[in-house]
Protein backbone atom coordinates (compact mmCIF):
# COMPACT_ATOMS: atom_id res chain seq x y z
CA UNK A 1 0.00 0.00 0.00
CA UNK A 2 2.62 2.00 1.21
CA UNK A 3 3.77 2.46 -3.06
CA UNK A 4 0.33 3.49 -4.27
CA UNK A 5 0.28 6.35 -1.23
CA UNK A 6 4.00 7.31 -2.83
CA UNK A 7 2.12 7.27 -6.42
CA UNK A 8 -0.57 9.31 -5.44
CA UNK A 9 1.95 11.75 -3.83
CA UNK A 10 4.45 11.97 -6.60
CA UNK A 11 1.69 12.28 -9.49
CA UNK A 12 0.51 15.38 -7.78
CA UNK A 13 3.73 17.00 -7.33
CA UNK A 14 4.19 16.19 -11.24
CA UNK A 15 1.06 17.45 -12.07
CA UNK A 16 1.31 20.53 -10.01
CA UNK A 17 4.96 21.35 -10.75
CA UNK A 18 5.32 20.53 -14.62
CA UNK A 19 4.52 23.52 -16.21
CA UNK A 20 4.84 25.80 -13.46
CA UNK A 21 8.49 27.31 -13.39
CA UNK A 22 9.56 25.51 -10.46
CA UNK A 23 11.20 22.02 -11.56
CA UNK A 24 8.84 19.23 -11.67
CA UNK A 25 11.76 17.01 -12.00
CA UNK A 26 13.79 18.62 -9.24
CA UNK A 27 10.53 18.12 -6.96
CA UNK A 28 10.60 14.68 -8.09
CA UNK A 29 14.00 13.89 -7.43
CA UNK A 30 13.22 15.59 -3.77
CA UNK A 31 10.24 13.85 -2.61
CA UNK A 32 10.83 11.09 -4.28
CA UNK A 33 14.21 10.63 -2.11
CA UNK A 34 12.09 11.98 1.49
CA UNK A 35 9.14 9.36 0.35
CA UNK A 36 12.44 7.12 -0.08
CA UNK A 37 11.03 6.12 -3.37
CA UNK A 38 13.69 5.37 -5.13
CA UNK A 39 15.17 2.36 -7.38
CA UNK A 40 13.87 1.01 -10.67
CA UNK A 41 10.66 1.34 -10.44
CA UNK A 42 10.43 4.86 -8.86
CA UNK A 43 12.05 6.14 -11.58
CA UNK A 44 10.27 4.01 -14.52
CA UNK A 45 7.33 5.79 -12.32
CA UNK A 46 9.10 8.93 -12.93
CA UNK A 47 9.26 8.87 -16.62
CA UNK A 48 5.23 7.45 -17.14
CA UNK A 49 3.93 9.80 -15.29
CA UNK A 50 5.14 12.32 -17.29
CA UNK A 51 2.49 11.61 -20.04
CA UNK A 52 -0.59 12.19 -18.37
CA UNK A 53 1.04 15.84 -17.90
CA UNK A 54 1.91 15.64 -21.87
CA UNK A 55 -1.98 14.61 -22.63
CA UNK A 56 -3.47 17.65 -20.19
CA UNK A 57 -0.95 20.16 -22.68
CA UNK A 58 -2.80 18.43 -25.42
CA UNK A 59 -6.16 18.42 -23.98
CA UNK A 60 -5.61 22.42 -22.78
CA UNK A 61 -4.07 23.37 -26.89
CA UNK A 62 -6.14 20.87 -28.67
CA UNK A 63 -7.51 23.51 -31.53
CA UNK A 64 -3.07 24.68 -31.62
CA UNK A 65 -2.26 20.98 -32.09
CA UNK A 66 -5.21 20.27 -34.59
CA UNK A 67 -3.97 23.69 -37.24
CA UNK A 68 -0.33 23.10 -36.69
CA UNK A 69 -1.01 19.15 -38.01
CA UNK A 70 -2.65 20.57 -41.14
CA UNK A 71 -0.34 20.28 -44.14
CA UNK A 72 -0.46 24.24 -45.16
CA UNK A 73 0.60 24.73 -41.56
CA UNK A 74 3.73 22.36 -41.29
CA UNK A 75 6.28 25.32 -43.00
CA UNK A 76 5.28 28.58 -41.27
CA UNK A 77 7.82 30.36 -40.27
CA UNK A 78 5.52 32.34 -37.57
CA UNK A 79 3.91 30.48 -34.74
CA UNK A 80 3.32 27.56 -33.10
CA UNK A 81 3.93 25.81 -36.43
CA UNK A 82 5.68 21.99 -37.15
CA UNK A 83 8.76 24.01 -38.33
CA UNK A 84 9.02 26.52 -35.41
CA UNK A 85 8.62 23.74 -33.11
CA UNK A 86 10.87 21.64 -34.50
CA UNK A 87 13.58 24.49 -34.60
CA UNK A 88 13.47 25.35 -30.87
CA UNK A 89 13.21 21.47 -29.90
CA UNK A 90 16.72 21.24 -31.69
CA UNK A 91 19.12 22.88 -28.94
CA UNK A 92 17.85 20.56 -26.42
CA UNK A 93 17.46 17.64 -27.97
CA UNK A 94 21.14 17.94 -29.48
CA UNK A 95 22.69 18.65 -25.75
CA UNK A 96 20.39 15.81 -24.01
CA UNK A 97 21.53 13.20 -26.59
CA UNK A 98 24.56 14.17 -26.48
CA UNK A 99 25.08 14.43 -22.73
CA UNK A 100 22.34 12.30 -21.78
CA UNK A 101 24.65 9.82 -19.66
CA UNK A 102 26.43 12.84 -17.55
CA UNK A 103 22.78 14.59 -16.83
CA UNK A 104 21.71 11.40 -15.43
CA UNK A 105 24.82 10.00 -13.48
CA UNK A 106 25.77 13.82 -12.35
CA UNK A 107 23.07 16.28 -11.87
CA UNK A 108 20.40 13.69 -10.37
CA UNK A 109 20.94 14.43 -6.48
CA UNK A 110 19.45 17.02 -4.50
CA UNK A 111 22.80 19.20 -4.14
CA UNK A 112 22.66 19.41 -7.32
CA UNK A 113 18.64 20.47 -7.42
CA UNK A 114 19.55 22.73 -4.74
CA UNK A 115 21.34 24.46 -7.08
CA UNK A 116 19.48 24.37 -9.99
CA UNK A 117 16.58 25.83 -8.17
CA UNK A 118 18.65 28.70 -6.85
CA UNK A 119 20.45 29.10 -10.14
CA UNK A 120 16.93 29.31 -11.94
CA UNK A 121 15.06 31.88 -9.46
CA UNK A 122 18.03 33.84 -9.87
CA UNK A 123 17.42 34.09 -13.77
CA UNK A 124 13.73 34.53 -13.34
CA UNK A 125 14.62 37.23 -11.16
CA UNK A 126 16.84 38.65 -13.64
CA UNK A 127 14.44 38.06 -16.70
CA UNK A 128 12.06 40.30 -14.97
CA UNK A 129 14.31 43.10 -14.09
CA UNK A 130 15.81 43.41 -17.53
CA UNK A 131 12.98 42.25 -19.71
CA UNK A 132 12.58 44.37 -22.87
CA UNK A 133 9.24 46.09 -24.29
CA UNK A 134 7.18 43.61 -25.61
CA UNK A 135 7.35 43.15 -29.32
CA UNK A 136 4.99 39.72 -29.72
CA UNK A 137 1.83 39.58 -27.62
CA UNK A 138 0.77 36.23 -28.93
CA UNK A 139 1.94 32.92 -29.49
CA UNK A 140 0.75 33.15 -33.45
CA UNK A 141 3.36 35.76 -34.22
CA UNK A 142 6.31 34.24 -32.56
CA UNK A 143 8.86 33.95 -35.36
CA UNK A 144 11.35 31.29 -36.22
CA UNK A 145 14.34 33.44 -34.60
CA UNK A 146 13.01 33.59 -31.73
CA UNK A 147 11.52 30.38 -31.64
CA UNK A 148 15.16 28.65 -32.08
CA UNK A 149 16.27 31.50 -29.22
CA UNK A 150 13.58 30.69 -26.98
CA UNK A 151 15.12 26.81 -27.36
CA UNK A 152 18.50 28.00 -26.65
CA UNK A 153 17.28 28.96 -23.19
CA UNK A 154 15.58 25.79 -22.70
CA UNK A 155 18.90 24.05 -22.66
CA UNK A 156 18.62 25.28 -19.16
CA UNK A 157 16.37 23.24 -18.22
CA UNK A 158 18.39 20.00 -18.78
CA UNK A 159 20.00 20.87 -15.36
CA UNK A 160 16.92 19.13 -12.67
CA UNK A 161 15.44 22.19 -10.77
CA UNK A 162 16.25 24.56 -13.63
CA UNK A 163 12.52 24.15 -15.13
CA UNK A 164 11.48 23.81 -18.52
CA UNK A 165 9.07 26.61 -18.47
CA UNK A 166 10.97 28.83 -15.99
CA UNK A 167 14.17 28.82 -18.58
CA UNK A 168 11.63 29.20 -21.68
CA UNK A 169 9.41 31.99 -20.17
CA UNK A 170 12.30 33.91 -18.47
CA UNK A 171 14.01 33.99 -21.98
CA UNK A 172 11.00 34.69 -24.03
CA UNK A 173 10.57 37.90 -21.62
CA UNK A 174 14.69 39.04 -22.84
CA UNK A 175 13.53 38.31 -26.06
CA UNK A 176 10.69 40.82 -25.93
CA UNK A 177 8.30 38.14 -25.53
CA UNK A 178 4.96 38.39 -23.70
CA UNK A 179 4.74 35.91 -20.53
CA UNK A 180 1.62 34.40 -22.19
CA UNK A 181 3.08 33.82 -25.66
CA UNK A 182 6.25 32.48 -23.97
CA UNK A 183 4.29 30.14 -21.71
CA UNK A 184 1.65 29.11 -24.61
CA UNK A 185 4.90 27.91 -27.19
CA UNK A 186 6.76 26.45 -24.12
CA UNK A 187 3.87 24.27 -23.29
CA UNK A 188 2.87 23.04 -27.12
CA UNK A 189 7.30 22.83 -27.57
CA UNK A 190 7.24 20.97 -24.44
CA UNK A 191 4.52 17.71 -25.80
CA UNK A 192 6.83 16.38 -28.57
CA UNK A 193 10.11 17.19 -26.74
CA UNK A 194 9.06 15.62 -23.63
CA UNK A 195 7.28 12.73 -25.92
CA UNK A 196 10.31 11.93 -26.99
CA UNK A 197 12.64 11.83 -24.49
CA UNK A 198 9.96 10.09 -21.79
CA UNK A 199 9.41 7.39 -24.36
CA UNK A 200 13.61 6.83 -24.81
CA UNK A 201 14.08 6.14 -21.72
CA UNK A 202 10.80 3.93 -20.64
CA UNK A 203 12.35 1.53 -23.42
CA UNK A 204 15.26 1.38 -21.42
CA UNK A 205 14.04 0.46 -18.36
CA UNK A 206 10.18 -1.11 -19.68
CA UNK A 207 11.89 -5.15 -19.46
CA UNK A 208 12.68 -4.51 -15.13
CA UNK A 209 8.83 -3.76 -14.80
CA UNK A 210 6.37 -6.40 -13.70
CA UNK A 211 2.01 -6.80 -14.38
CA UNK A 212 2.26 -5.90 -10.83
CA UNK A 213 3.95 -2.29 -11.60
CA UNK A 214 0.96 -1.37 -14.27
CA UNK A 215 -1.59 -0.35 -11.10
CA UNK A 216 1.14 1.62 -9.46
CA UNK A 217 1.78 3.39 -12.66
CA UNK A 218 -1.79 4.04 -13.87
CA UNK A 219 -2.42 5.76 -10.77
CA UNK A 220 0.14 8.28 -10.89
CA UNK A 221 -0.35 8.63 -14.62
CA UNK A 222 -4.56 9.84 -13.93
CA UNK A 223 -3.37 11.72 -11.44
CA UNK A 224 -0.87 13.92 -12.74
CA UNK A 225 -3.13 14.02 -15.94
CA UNK A 226 -6.08 15.95 -13.99
CA UNK A 227 -3.93 17.72 -11.31
CA UNK A 228 -1.60 19.27 -14.50
CA UNK A 229 -4.57 20.11 -16.43
CA UNK A 230 -5.59 22.29 -13.47
CA UNK A 231 -2.47 23.67 -12.71
CA UNK A 232 -2.11 24.98 -16.46
CA UNK A 233 -5.03 26.53 -16.44
CA UNK A 234 -4.37 28.57 -13.50
CA UNK A 235 -1.00 29.22 -14.36
CA UNK A 236 -2.08 30.81 -17.75
CA UNK A 237 -4.90 32.91 -16.44
CA UNK A 238 -2.06 33.58 -13.24
CA UNK A 239 0.72 35.16 -15.66
CA UNK A 240 -2.24 37.86 -17.32
CA UNK A 241 -1.35 40.08 -14.07
CA UNK A 242 1.52 38.58 -12.12
CA UNK A 243 5.12 38.24 -12.79
CA UNK A 244 7.64 35.18 -12.35
CA UNK A 245 9.64 36.53 -9.11
CA UNK A 246 6.94 34.86 -6.68
CA UNK A 247 7.63 31.79 -8.04
CA UNK A 248 11.48 32.66 -7.75
CA UNK A 249 11.18 33.50 -3.89
CA UNK A 250 9.14 29.85 -3.76
CA UNK A 251 12.33 28.17 -5.31
CA UNK A 252 14.33 29.65 -2.52
CA UNK A 253 12.40 28.73 0.02
CA UNK A 254 12.09 25.11 -0.93
CA UNK A 255 15.82 24.87 -1.73
CA UNK A 256 16.90 26.23 2.11
CA UNK A 257 14.54 23.62 3.20
CA UNK A 258 15.50 20.74 1.22
CA UNK A 259 18.97 21.83 1.98
CA UNK A 260 17.98 21.66 5.54
CA UNK A 261 16.65 18.69 5.62
CA UNK A 262 19.17 16.52 3.83
CA UNK A 263 22.12 18.44 4.75
CA UNK A 264 22.19 19.56 8.74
Amino acid sequence: MYEYFCALIVGIVEGLTEYIPVSSTGHLILVGHMLGFTGTLADVFDVFIQFGAILSVVLVYKGKFVSMLQKRNWFRTQGASCLNIAVAMFPACLVGLLCHGLIKNYLFGPLTVIGGLVLGGLFMIFAEKRRKAFVIEDVDDITIGKALQMGIFQCLSLWPGFSRSGSTIAGGLLLGISRKAAADFSFIMAVPLMFLACSYDLLKVAPSLSMEDFSILALGFVTSFVVAYISILWFLKFLNKSTLSGFAYYRFVVAAISYAYFFL
